[in-house]
């Protein structure tokens, strides 16, 4: 990705989630969380597809887009609360994600795709739709799986594992059981491919 315009696209969206006020530590230096979790994301996309275009590592990169600024708890709190509240996030992401491809002279086909990606539009017929969802999936086991897994009952948990999985190719599916994780975090792994 050596084009101009691709790299001018990153650093807009890398400046957009340096904004975040959420925080994290690493190695002692604080940096914004959604800032991480874009780093994370493209680390993850390196692993999955190596080859991936341009416009599938802007649309990874860009995959939680200024997500702070419509926290889950101003949508009810419930399954049709967080799935109202998903939906919108994908496609203001995706808006604001092509607006500043447009903005880095990336065409509007190319901005249009980027957008179309983030969307998860065409999941299991769109190979690079497919990626995104594995990398993002493997985000959340590496990532937030062990924070996420102290807070929910196992029920809850392995519900949403094997949802997860299920929603995974075989590649995403390999790389995942590679992912160093705690004993217990591997129990319900275990568990959800159990019953998936």
């Amino acid at each position: 990705m050596t084009s101009d315009k691709y790299t001018k696209a990153l650093q807009l969206i890398d400046y957009a989630h340096s904004q975040d006020p959420k925080t994290m530590t690493i190695n002692g230096k604080k940096i914004p969380y959604e800032f991480h979790y874009s780093q994370k994301m493209s680390s993850y996309l390196e692993r999955r597809d190596p080859q991936a275009p341009a416009t599938l590592r802007i649309a990874i990169r860009a995959q939680h887009l200024r997500r702070w600024e419509v926290p889950r708890d101003s949508y009810p709190m419930t399954r049709v609360g967080y799935h109202a509240w998903r939906t919108y996030l994908k496609k203001r992401q995706a808006d604001l994600a092509s607006q500043m491809c447009l903005d880095a002279g990336m065409s509007p086909d190319e901005a249009s795709r980027v957008a179309h990606l983030i969307r998860k539009e065409n999941l299991k017929e769109d190979e690079e739709t497919q990626v995104l969802e594995d990398v993002a999936c493997l985000v959340f086991l590496d990532d937030q799986f062990e924070e996420f897994e102290k807070q929910h009952e196992e029920e809850k948990i392995v519900t949403v594992v094997r949802k997860s999985l299920a929603k995974m190719s075989s590649k995403g599916r390999e790389l995942a059981l590679e992912i160093a994780m705690s004993e217990r975090c591997k129990e319900l792994v275990g568990k959800a491919l159990a019953e998936g």
